[in-house]
């Protein structure tokens, strides 16, 4: 979906996204560009295999320059969690070991939370192909853990950090229902503008022999009308209704719209013959 608007307040917050060993440059960029999307702008690498920077990094970040330039870069696991109070790792797979393990949305709560009070947050994400180890997932407190198919649980390094920067958004929200625009109002319809539908759309059928035979015309009639009023619309949609019947009536298809003669203009030629 297109959505992006220079003219807008660019949100810049959140938690730091730690991405352990990222090997290619095209998913860092999908990262940065899913942080981007809901807010987040912290990115830290740990060794990536790629280095950095890295043009398709760039290139598939779609325009998420502010997160692509501001990239830390790390040798080290513990150098990039070592200014931060709270982490969590992100595991698909039951861990040993004695630390909490939270949802998404628990988790996220928790990061707003301890946000707010001003401290240093991050979320851990492994490896493309294997993940976090087990000595990597000790360093965070917490973990955090996706509600997926169990037979089927490994996700994209780029789709757990959005599900990750979704929940973070939405932790951030007054009203989670709330939405940022609105479908544009509408006038309901009149009956008599309703009526007019129904008078215009029976000529139109009955001209082209649709009512047959002529004895079920009444009942047809009261068929159509049930269809057309099963619900109520609006001034907007009968126009666009009426509109089309128009150009059914108007053209035909061996004389279509853009044709030389519309069936509603066909006249025949005058005979000039008198005034030779």
């Amino acid at each position: 979906m297109a959505g992006t608007n220079s003219e807008r307040q660019l949100l810049a917050e959140g938690p730091a996204i730690i991405l352990v060993e990222p090997q290619m440059g095209e998913n860092i960029g999908m990262v940065a560009r899913a942080m981007a999307n809901f807010g987040l702008a912290e990115l830290r690498l740990v060794n990536p295999r790629d280095g950095w920077p890295n043009e398709k990094a760039l290139a598939t970040a779609s325009k998420a320059d502010h997160v692509i330039e501001a990239t830390k870069v790390y040798d080290t696991l513990e150098q990039a969690v070592a200014d931060l109070n709270f982490v969590y790792a992100t595991t698909a797979r039951e861990r040993d070991g004695y630390k909490p393990v939270r949802s998404p949305v628990v988790a996220a709560e928790t990061l707003r939370a301890r946000f707010r009070a001003g401290e240093g947050t991050g979320i851990l994400f492994g490896r493309e192909r294997w993940g976090l180890t087990n000595e990597e997932v000790a360093l965070a407190d917490e973990i955090v853990t996706f509600p997926v198919n169990p037979a089927f649980a490994s996700l994209n390094i780029a789709q757990a950090v959005l599900l990750m920067s979704y929940e973070w958004m939405k932790s951030g929200m007054e009203d989670v229902g709330a939405v940022p625009f609105q479908a544009m109002g509408q006038t309901p319809s009149t009956k008599e503008q309703l009526f007019g539908l129904f008078d215009q759309l029976e000529e139109a059928l009955d001209a082209r022999g649709y009512f047959h035979p002529a004895g079920k015309k009444p009942k047809m009639v009261d068929n159509l009308r049930a269809v057309l009023s099963r619900r109520a619309f609006t001034e907007q949609e009968i126009s666009v209704l009426r509109g089309v019947i128009s150009s059914l009536d108007r053209f035909s298809r061996k004389s279509p719209r853009g044709g030389r003669f519309p069936t509603a203009a066909k006249e025949t030629p005058p005979d000039d013959s008198a005034d030779a």
